[in-house]
């Protein structure tokens, strides 16, 4: 007994020793970040009543009152809600994965304007009833009419293929073919509604606009064929038994992968975040976080040349201790410095503690992370083309999307594979 005792207590010292060490530390505050965020997405399924489809909120916090955030509440993000269902796989809870994929299979069968299976860029948030899920919008009082959000009822490319990783996600922790064959459904609504092969070939953003009047959206994005190329990549995996089908999927990818490549700068190491307006002409003069450490995610194995934009990312990104959307950014963008986490540990870097104590800093009182530190940042984007100016930003807001991205850096899962974080050899 007296031995044992020892021994215990020798145990413990030793923890105790190795937690205080700087490495240790880290690994310890990554996985209470890991616990806290996980925790959070797990009480916001758990506050959507029953174990029906659903959407989450994706700014829990806003009040559907007069302020200036009221097109924001109650609004489920169809990319947030992607996001949030692959971190619950991640934290251990696919069933409630499973409530968000269902959700979007009944968006897509029974949209209230078109009958080709698109997803739109956000829903009505909450449990659902019978099999409709409503579009977002709110009762204008100062002319009496509905107001409805044109980005909202329209449909980005980035984020159906997100949907679609969504349910690659569900598919495989059920092997029910229903999720796969949804998955191949928004890839296959994307090569109908999305390809454009004049130079440089790849897929356009998208639709923006009210069911009257949509536009299409000609820019290329560098993040959007990234997330073609991985969902795509992952679905022809999976549809080996169809020859066709996965031909088809295999273009697909290899198309939306060449355009990533290309956007490759060798002379900066960094990517250009796409085309502008024109489908044509490279955007040199912006970048954007995500454009950056997602190929490091989403193509296994990348060119050993990729590992050079790190040296861009902290030049031009940082901020602080974390790292903000745009170039020179105005703050600190709290779901982009989670993607960075996940890019650094995916190129064998080491995370800094640092970065790890400045997610965890972001909770909210509801568990939730918020979307940024400051009041507001900026990102040097439109929302769509009927804007005058660079209007779309992230707010002081407990964010879904954020919350999301921290538990899958924290859990080191890869969203764009369906699989634990492989870590490269390290690199400088």
């Amino acid at each position: 007994m007296f031995a044992r005792t020892h021994f215990a207590a020798g145990v413990a010292l030793f923890s105790t020793m190795l937690a205080t060490t700087p490495g240790h530390a880290a690994d310890s505050r990554q996985q209470q970040l890991a616990n806290s965020s996980c925790q959070a997405l797990h009480t916001a399924a758990a506050a959507v009543p029953g174990d029906g489809p659903m959407l989450l909120p994706s700014y829990p916090a806003v009040a559907q009152d007069g302020g200036t955030s009221r097109a924001l509440a109650g609004v489920a993000f169809v990319y947030d809600n992607a996001l949030a269902g692959i971190a619950l796989t991640a934290c251990g809870e696919p069933g409630q994965a499973r409530r968000i994929a269902d959700a979007l299979l009944l968006a897509a069968a029974h949209d209230p304007g078109f009958k080709d299976g698109r997803l739109r860029n956000a829903y009505r948030s909450g449990a659902v009833q019978g099999d409709r899920i409503e579009l977002p919008g709110y009762w204008q009082s100062q002319g009496d009419y509905w107001s409805q959000d044109p980005y909202q009822v329209g449909t980005a490319t980035g984020n159906v293929a997100w949907a679609a990783l969504l349910l690659l996600t569900v598919h495989d922790s059920t092997h029910d073919r229903r999720y796969l064959d949804a998955a191949v459904a928004q890839l296959h609504w994307i090569q109908a509604h999305a390809r454009n092969d004049s130079a440089p070939p790849a897929y356009e953003g998208g639709l923006f606009g009210y069911d009257n009047a949509q536009q299409a959206q000609h820019w290329k994005a560098t993040e959007h064929n990234i997330d073609i190329h991985a969902a795509a990549t992952w679905a022809a995996r999976e549809s080996g038994g169809n020859a066709q089908i996965q031909s088809t999927l295999t273009q697909q990818a290899r198309l939306a992968a060449g355009f990533v490549d290309a956007m490759w700068d060798d002379t900066q190491h960094r990517f250009l975040v796409g085309t502008l307006g024109d489908g044509r002409t490279l955007s040199r003069d912006k970048s954007g976080l995500d454009a950056q450490v997602w190929p490091l995610l989403a193509f296994q194995p990348h060119p050993a040349a990729w590992n050079q934009v790190w040296h861009w990312v902290d030049a031009e990104h940082r901020s602080g201790d974390g790292y903000g959307y745009r170039r020179h950014p105005d703050g600190i963008w709290t779901e982009g410095t989670a993607q960075v986490a996940a890019a650094m540990q995916a190129s064998g870097r080491t995370v800094p503690d640092s970065l790890w104590q400045l997610l965890a800093a972001q909770r909210a009182d509801d568990g939730m992370l918020y979307a940024t530190p400051q009041a507001r940042i900026g990102t040097d984007f439109a929302i769509g083309p009927n804007s005058t100016h660079a209007d779309f930003f992230y707010y002081h807001l407990p964010h879904l999307g954020a919350t999301a991205w921290t538990a899958l850096a924290a859990k080191a899962w890869n969203p764009f594979t369906g699989r634990p974080i492989a870590r490269a050899e390290n690199t400088p």
